[in-house]
């Protein structure tokens, strides 16, 4: 499938909606930031939909694609896995938990101070911000989503850790200029993985992971 602003809606409203699912399904109140997942990145998506038809830019959707993508990301998953972790689990994930507190702290400072323009190549979309030491905040961000997920003790949110590393392996080696767009819709379509986890029973998630 090739990315337009077709296919951004059609996903977003799907992904959206399966959030809006999983939201629904939750029965512990502290499981809620993350059954939201799917719901924020399904209207990311829909978002991005609008940064399409205004031919990218620098524009209002523009602007809000990016805060989602960059600083809300980078705190809000550390924050729903620790908040969802069992208690055993929580020691190990102070440390994704302070790389997506300085991570999204510097790349709020970034959109605040510089501009993001959204450029279309072809059938993707690139953005362009000039961060200071890149690499270092793609490390930061990426210990905080898929570190957190992956030690996060859940089979279902490890599962969508995994799948989030492999799409950040496979959007860099694709797609190295339109690398967040890219990811964020593959992470996107893999949040539905959370539908499952959602409706866990109660005892079912308040049970230690397996060895």
């Amino acid at each position: 499938m090739c990315w337009s602003a077709t296919a951004d809606l059609a996903a977003g409203t799907a992904v959206a909606a399966i959030g809006a699912a999983c939201v629904l399904r939750t029965r512990r109140a502290r499981d809620l930031p993350l059954a939201a997942l799917p719901l924020l990145l399904g209207a990311h998506q829909i978002i991005e939909s609008a940064v399409w038809r205004a031919d990218g830019g620098t524009g209002p959707a523009t602007v809000a694609w990016a805060v989602i993508a960059l600083p809300l990301l980078a705190l809000w998953v550390p924050v729903g896995v620790l908040c969802a972790a069992p208690p055993d689990a929580r020691r190990r994930l102070l440390v994704p938990l302070a790389s997506g507190a300085a991570t999204s702290a510097a790349l709020g400072y970034a959109l605040a101070v510089r501009p993001v323009t959204a450029h279309i190549r072809g059938h993707t979309l690139g953005y362009v911000l000039d961060l200071p030491h890149p690499g270092l905040l793609v490390a930061g961000y990426l210990l905080a989503t898929v570190g957190s997920l992956l030690l996060s003790g859940d089979r279902w949110l490890r599962c969508l850790g995994a799948l989030a590393a492999i799409g950040a392996a496979v959007c860099a080696a694709l797609w190295r200029l339109e690398f967040i767009s890219t990811w964020c819709a593959f992470a996107a379509v893999c949040s539905v993985v959370l539908f499952g986890w959602s409706g866990r029973r109660p005892a079912e998630a308040a049970a230690p992971a397996a060895p």
